[in-house]
C-alpha cells in the first residue's frame, strides 16, 4: 500500500480533507433545488463507497509498505472489521440529520454547531482511543472551537428572529448530529493496525488504512437502507418522500451531483485516515473538521444565508471565523 511518512504532507492532505469535508454540500445545495434531499443521499451513499474501491484498488494495492488491499482484507480480525463497518453506520446517521439541519437551517448554521460539536468530541475520543499529541495544545484549540460553535449559533438566532425561521429545530437537529459523529472516527482508528517505521510492516489482524475506508463505506452504504428509508417516510421536515421519485424524478445530472458528492466527501475521510498514519489520529480528524470552516464561508459568502440579517450579525460571523482559526492553527501545532 502507499503510505505517508513525511509530516507536512500528512498536514497538506489534512488541509484538503478540511476542504472536501467543507464543500461536498454544496451538491446538496445544488440538488435539493430539484428533488428532496433524501433522494440525493441515495447516490451520495453511492459515491461515497465507489472511491473507496477505487483507492483500495489502486493506491492501497500498490507500494511497498504494509499489505494489498486483499490480502489486508482476507487477514483481518472481525473485531477490526466489525469496528470500522459500525463507524460507517453511526456516521451515517449523523450524517443524514447533518444534511437535515443544512435543509433547515443552511450550511452556515449546520456545519459550524453540527460539524463543529463533532470536532471537539472527535478530538477526544480519537485521543483516548489513540492518545498521540500535546493535551494541552488539543484542549486549547478545541475550547477555541466550542466558542466559534456558540458564536455561531448566536448569529443565527439574531437571523432567524428577524425572519420566518425557527431557530431551535435547526439548531437542535446540528447539534444531535454532531454528538453521534463526534463518535464514528474512533472505531475506523481503533480498527487500523500500527505501521513499524523501520520494517514499513503492519499490525497483524488490524486493519490497513485502505481496507479502513471500504469497510466503513461498505457500512454507511447499507445502513442507509435503514436511516434514509426513515427519513423518507417520517421525515423531519415537509411531507413523506415516495421511494419512486428516485427514479421517476431523477436524471443523470442529479444523480451525478449526488454520487460526486460522495466522491467529495469520502477523497476527504480517506486523506483524514491516511495521513493520520503520520499525523496522529486526533490531529488528523480534528484539523479535517475544519470543515466547519469552509461550509460557514460557502453559506455566508456564497448562497447568502444571512443576508437581510440584523445590525450586529456580521460582527459575531467574523468572531467566529477568527475562533475557527485559532483553534485549528493550535490544533497543526500540537503535533511539533
Amino acid at each position: 500500500m502507499t503510505i505517508v511518512e513525511s509530516y507536512p504532507l500528512a498536514v497538506a492532505l489534512c488541509v484538503l480533507t478540511m476542504l472536501c469535508w467543507g464543500s461536498w454540500a454544496n451538491t446538496q445545495k445544488l440538488a435539493s433545488k430539484e428533488w428532496r434531499f433524501q433522494l440525493f443521499y441515495w447516490d451520495y451513499a453511492i459515491g461515497v463507497f465507489l472511491l473507496a474501491l477505487l483507492l483500495a484498488f489502486t493506491l492501497g494495492s500498490t507500494g511497498e509498505g504494509g499489505r494489498g488491499f486483499l490480502t489486508d482484507l482476507r487477514q483481518a480480525d472481525s473485531k477490526w472489521l466489525g469496528a470500522a463497518l459500525l463507524g460507517g453506520v453511526i456516521f451515517n446517521l449523523s450524517n443524514i440529520l447533518l444534511v437535515a439541519a443544512i435543509d433547515i437551517a443552511g450550511m452556515a448554521v449546520a456545519f459550524p454547531v453540527g460539524v463543529g460539536l463533532a470536532l471537539a468530541l472527535g478530538v477526544v475520543t480519537t485521543y483516548i482511543a489513540k492518545p498521540e499529541g500535546n493535551v494541552p495544545m488539543l484542549a486549547t484549540g478545541v475550547a477555541a472551537i466550542v466558542v466559534a460553535i456558540i458564536l455561531d449559533a448566536l448569529a443565527y438566532r439574531k437571523l432567524a428572529s428577524n425572519s420566518s425561521r425557527t431557530p431551535t429545530k435547526g439548531i437542535v437537529i446540528a447539534v444531535a448530529a454532531g454528538l453521534l459523529m463526534g463518535w464514528f472516527y474512533s472505531f475506523v482508528a481503533q480498527s487500523m493496525g500500527q505501521l513499524d517505521p523501520l520494517t514499513k510492516t503492519l499490525e497483524a489482524g488490524k486493519l490497513s488504512p485502505y481496507t479502513a475506508i471500504v469497510v466503513f463505506s461498505f457500512g454507511l452504504l447499507i445502513s442507509n437502507f435503514l436511516w434514509n428509508s426513515i427519513m423518507m417516510v417520517k421525515p423531519l421536515s415537509g411531507g413523506p418522500v415516495p421511494f419512486g421519485d428516485y427514479f421517476s424524478k431523477g436524471n443523470f445530472r442529479l444523480h451525478a451531483i449526488g454520487i460526486l458528492g460522495g466522491v467529495i466527501w469520502n477523497l476527504g475521510m480517506s486523506m483524514s485516515i491516511i495521513a493520520s498514519t503520520k499525523a496522529g489520529a486526533a490531529l488528523s480528524y480534528g484539523l479535517g473538521q475544519g470543515a466547519t470552516m469552509i461550509g460557514a464561508f460557502w453559506g455566508v459568502f456564497v448562497w447568502k444565508e444571512f443576508k437581510g440579517a440584523p445590525q450586529g450579525t456580521n460582527k459575531l460571523l467574523a468572531a467566529m471565523f477568527v475562533f475557527y482559526l485559532i483553534g485549528l492553527a493550535v490544533l497543526v501545532s500540537s503535533k511539533f
